[in-house]
């Protein structure tokens, strides 16, 4: 009977030994915020290259520096979806373009004025946890693109440019670092694969002259700021 009792609290312990190992298991796992907030200074730096119809050449377009705030979620503590607001002013212009048929020379810069960006931009993360501390957390993502176009002015040169709406993708390669429990800096890169097709109303310049043009404008956004996780 002894022996038997002996077991029997053997086993018992052995069961509860298990269960807080599997119990302390999960609360690791769980170990983390799901919620992140951002806020960063971000360069948009277009790498564009254009095709132009009726006056060929080229295309420039401004980079710029903006305040960009994003939010995180993550659904577990490797995977992440990342959504992020901000909106860019550019100053767009032809280079190299023949405007010999409207008395100019046959390599001119034709400067088309102005345009604000609006691109909201969502990624899938996969985050990395390469330090037993935790507090270095590299991350890679890729995802889509919508870039809406609004306020255009096209100053005096032309009378009017039209950018079409456009769908694009996203990839990114950034980290975090814990300053403490709950805040932390970031920095971050993205590549977007953007194009959009752009209509120039230049019957200003020749009756009936509209000027087509395939436009990729790819910019690069590369950021650093501060966040909180909560």
């Amino acid at each position: 009977m002894k022996k038997l009792i002996l077991s029997a609290i053997a086993v018992s312990l052995l069961s509860i030994t298990t269960a807080s190992a599997q119990t302390e298991k999960e609360d690791l796992s769980n170990d983390y915020s799901k919620w992140q907030i951002r806020l960063r200074g971000l360069a948009v730096v277009p790498d564009e290259n254009a095709s132009i119809g009726t006056i060929g050449g080229n295309t420039s377009i401004s980079s710029t520096f903006i305040p960009e705030l994003d939010f995180t979620y993550f659904f577990t503590k490797n995977f992440a979806a990342e959504l992020i607001l901000g909106t860019s002013k550019h100053d767009v212009s032809t280079t190299g373009s023949d405007i010999s048929a409207v008395g100019g020379p046959t390599k001119a810069n034709v400067d088309l004025g102005s345009v604000r960006l609006l691109p909201p931009t969502l990624t899938f993360q996969y985050h990395f946890y390469p330090l037993a501390d935790k507090d270095f957390k590299p991350y890679v993502g890729a995802g889509i693109n919508y870039t809406i176009f609004y306020d255009v002015k096209p100053e005096n040169t032309v009378k009017g440019v039209e950018y079409d709406n456009a769908l694009g993708y996203a990839f990114q390669l950034g980290f975090d670092y814990m300053i403490n429990d709950k805040f932390f800096f970031n920095m971050d890169a993205k590549k977007l694969f953007l194009n959009t097709d752009v209509k120039v109303d230049a019957s200003n310049l020749a009756a009936g002259l509209s000027i087509p043009a395939d436009v990729d404008i790819d910019p690069w956004l590369l950021g650093f700021g501060f966040g909180m996780k909560f």
